[in-house]
């Protein structure tokens, strides 16, 4: 059986730090839990529940102050070690895309950073744009020229194209017309049915991670309050917090 993609154990991130043990704040409070390959785990939650913090912490960028994360049975090592195998995608692609940049390069500027040679760059712009449903033409068009979706449809293929074995989704649709969200969940799911990456989906829309992820996990005041099947967590779930979320979703 093959180790999971991502395992956190017993993750602490404390903010602060001044010579006032008052002005420390633990973010996120001793996580656990696993993300397979081909799985996207929902990770909700209110705002300052330490949602991103631990999507940080899963791509690297979050040092923890106590825990160990490991990738693919492996402790994680640096990013260094971990070039091209960890993407994120976020809310406003804006903020992933050089609107002085042709779509083309940005897409291909992780590719320049792992020395791919300019042939192969191309190729691959031009497939993984044709991957999320856009004509290989973008390619030359800047951001602003683009609606909503077509932007975040560029983001995703950024983040795809060194076939990375996991992904952060923070608030990936949130800021998306409600039919734009629906084709970019579905573009998704058949990407990584492809490509077979795991996925953590940060999200505060319970209908998107109902449709989208395979498990759910609840964060509250930083903590891992409930992770269940997606099923079950929509059907009966343990948790009060996690009642209290749903009974808003109408």
């Amino acid at each position: 059986m093959n180790p999971p993609v991502i395992e956190l154990r017993d993750i602490v991130v404390t903010y602060g730090g001044s010579l006032l043990r008052s002005d420390l704040f633990n973010a996120v409070q001793g996580v656990s839990l696993d993300i397979a390959a081909g799985e996207t785990l929902g990770l909700v939650g209110e705002s300052g529940s330490g949602k991103t913090t631990l999507g940080r912490v899963c791509l690297g960028l979050q040092p923890p102050t106590q825990g160990t994360l490991r990738f693919s049975g492996e402790p994680f090592g640096g990013l260094r070690q971990r070039r091209g195998q960890l993407s994120v995608v976020l809310q406003q692609p804006e903020w992933a895309l050089n609107p002085r940049l042709r779509c083309g390069r940005s897409i291909e500027e992780p590719l320049v950073i792992l020395g791919i040679g300019a042939g192969e760059r191309r190729r691959r712009v031009a497939a993984m744009l044709e991957r999320v449903g856009l004509d290989p033409a973008f390619a030359e068009r800047y951001p602003g020229q683009l609606s909503g979706g077509q932007r975040q449809r560029i983001a995703i293929a950024r983040a795809l194209v060194t076939e990375p074995r996991f992904i952060v989704f923070d608030e990936a649709v949130s800021a998306l017309d409600v039919s734009v969200q629906a084709q970019i969940l579905n573009l998704i799911l058949d990407l990584q049915q492809e490509h077979g990456f795991a996925a953590l989906f940060i999200s505060h829309d319970l209908a998107a991670t109902r449709y989208l992820c395979h498990r759910i996990a609840v964060m509250y005041r930083g903590e891992l309050v409930e992770v269940a099947p997606s099923e079950r967590f929509y059907g009966t779930p343990d948790h009060e917090y996690s009642r209290q979320l749903l009974s808003g979703v109408t």
